[in-house]
């Protein structure tokens, strides 16, 4: 049997195949249209997904969206005529979107597909998220969390999901509590980041970043937006707010009144823990010392919410099992307080936690829920895209008419880029099928020594071409993580999806500057049967230098999705600092062309 789940039409479209309840193929459609959040229907990612399972669209039992349309435009309208005359751009701008394709489309996917109506159906927005994370997850039984902007009403939810595995037990899902829009823990935190000068649905992970540098001074003044409940759940005063009746405003004057001048996006983050040689007048210091206590306070604030919406969860599930999803569930911070603050024993975070991972959670939803078939399937990793072999790669760089080498074994190249990362050389890595979710996990990675204390500023300022306080993952091999880490990240999901931050030991933070980020790492930890030649890197600089972590960031440029196939790896490597390519069985090194 085989299900299409599609998301589309908000942010992040995706398309993922499960056969007979066991993932084939997902990918969102950013990667082959090359166009950053593409929202769009995503028909190269459809294709995709059927030439990897090697069918068309005819063999298909069934296609699933990934939310209820008409309950959607039913939000939309009650919420816009409820704000009337103030909502009026939204409410056109809502009519032509709407009229134009959200409306169709079961139309638009049987067209596309070319399936009768029968085989097309709907699941709601969070009832997906939650399916993505529970049925991807390896328990019989968990507490679920879901949080986001808004899905049709739904903003956040609580859960328990049960499975039927090797014969025992039964799927059961349900969404026992919600949050309803306009209350919204996601809205919230995209509120702060407008303010604090980032794209909302593209900086709040800045926010999250640029947290560390600062202190949570301000919870009182947030605490003045919000009446919140024991259970986790808040009102929110919607008098200092204007997303529910504006096209391009997250907050209004009052909101202002309350925290001061917006951060002007085109300056520099500079404070005095960011980068001392940097030069910025006493003044700005200061006032960005300000963002930076907001930043703190909001990514608090948002923590301890999410905290208390988990001890909810465990006392109405009992269970020792938590999985997450929303893009809320991308907050890795928070992710690493859930660990060490609640009485769960074991957290899964779907790792593509936002709206792409929907395609995922629909599909899973009707072959376990509305089928009732048997759990088969745990999401290990992430390495579900499009792979392309050597010929393409030869092909590419034959092209290109830059000088190469080849090895007809791994251990040569694994070699040569473990002696590149330890001569700081910055590598661009490319193999295999690329990853599931924003996160680069050793598939599309820029690798580089973090040992280093300067390669943060170097892979920031001269490769990724972004704002410098940014920080990097530590990848490592998943057997030493305690060593480097004050808690035991080794059997926790979200360390293997780079979806978890945690302190760092005070003995090691010294050794790894470059990914040290004020004493903590977003940690990604690497197990030899998920990615051989990823291990192997992380071993072989491990054996070398005593230290078995590298630095690891997404291969792209800043405002790019990570690249996909040959002939973007080699265009941002001649883009940008680099110094060595390697992909698959291949290596270029610029001072070698």
């Amino acid at each position: 049997m085989y299900i299409l789940g599609i998301s589309c039409f908000y942010h992040d479209a995706a398309a993922a195949l499960l056969k007979d309840g066991v993932l084939v193929a997902a990918a969102e459609e950013e990667r082959f249209s090359r166009k950053k959040h593409d929202f769009g229907f995503p028909s190269a990612a459809i294709q995709f997904c059927l030439e990897q399972a090697g069918i068309t669209s005819r063999d298909l039992d069934y296609a699933v969206f990934y939310e209820r349309p008409f309950v959607k435009f039913d939000r939309i309208l009650m919420t816009t005529l409820g704000t009337f005359p103030r909502s009026w751009r939204v409410f056109r701008e809502s009519m032509v979107a709407w009229f134009k394709d959200k409306l169709w489309i079961k139309r638009l996917i049987q067209s596309h597909l070319e399936l009768p109506a029968t085989k097309v159906l709907f699941v709601d927005h969070h009832a997906s998220h939650a399916a993505s994370a529970f049925f991807c997850a390896p328990f019989k039984d968990a507490a679920v969390l879901t949080f986001d902007a808004v899905g049709e009403w739904a903003t956040a939810t609580i859960g328990r999901g049960e499975a039927l595995w090797n014969g025992e037990g039964r799927n059961d899902l349900r969404l026992f509590h919600e949050m309803r829009f306009p209350h919204s823990l996601g809205l919230l935190y995209s509120a702060f980041t407008a303010f604090l000068g980032f794209e909302v649905n593209e900086g709040e992970y800045k926010v999250m970043g640029m947290a560390p540098y600062g202190e949570p001074r301000y919870l009182d003044k947030i605490h003045k937006l919000l009446r919140v409940n024991n259970d986790g759940s808040f009102w929110m005063d919607m008098s200092y707010f204007c997303y529910h009746h504006s096209t391009d405003r997250m907050y209004n004057s009052r909101f202002e009144r309350l925290f001061g001048t917006p951060r002007d996006p085109s300056t520099d983050f500079v404070t005095s823990l960011t980068d001392p040689n940097v030069d910025a007048s006493a003044a700005a210091i200061r006032q960005n010392q300000y963002y930076a206590d907001l930043a703190a306070s909001i990514q608090r604030v948002t923590e301890d919410l999410i905290l208390k919406m988990a001890h909810e969860a465990y006392r109405r599930t009992g269970s020792k099992n938590l999985c997450l999803a929303g893009g809320v569930a991308l907050n890795s911070v928070a992710n690493g307080r859930l660990i060490q603050e609640t009485p769960f024993e074991h957290l899964y975070v779907q790792p593509a936690a936002g709206d792409s991972g929907g395609a995922l959670g629909a599909a899973l939803y009707v072959y376990h829920v509305l089928l009732g078939q048997p759990r088969q399937f745990t999401m290990a990793h992430a390495y579900w895209g499009k792979a392309y072999g050597a010929e393409r790669i030869r092909e590419v760089l034959e092209r290109s008419g830059l000088r190469y080498q080849e090895y007809d074994h791994d251990d040569r190249l694994l070699d040569m880029v473990t002696e590149d990362l330890m001569a700081g050389k910055v590598v661009g890595w490319y193999q295999g099928r690329f990853e599931w979710g924003p996160r680069a996990l050793g598939n599309r990675s820029i690798l580089a020594d973090p040992r280093r204390a300067d390669m943060k500023g170097i892979v920031n300022q001269k490769i990724k071409f972004r704002e410098p306080f940014r920080p990097f993952a530590p990848a490592i091999l998943e057997e030493r993580a305690t060593d480097y880490f004050t808690v035991d990240a080794a059997h926790q999901y979200p360390a293997r999806f780079m979806l978890l931050v945690l302190p760092i030991r005070g003995e090691k933070a010294e050794l790894i500057p470059a990914v040290n980020h004020m004493g903590t790492g977003r940690l990604q930890t690497v197990r030899q049967e998920w990615n051989p030649r990823y291990h192997g890197i992380l071993e072989r600089f491990g054996d070398a230098t005593g230290v078995p972590v590298v630095l690891n960031t997404s291969f792209n440029l800043r405002g790019e999705p990570i690249v996909t196939e040959p002939a973007h790896a080699l265009s941002t490597f001649l883009r940008s600092g680099l110094d060595v390519l390697a992909m698959e069985g291949f290596r270029v090194e610029k001072d070698a062309s």
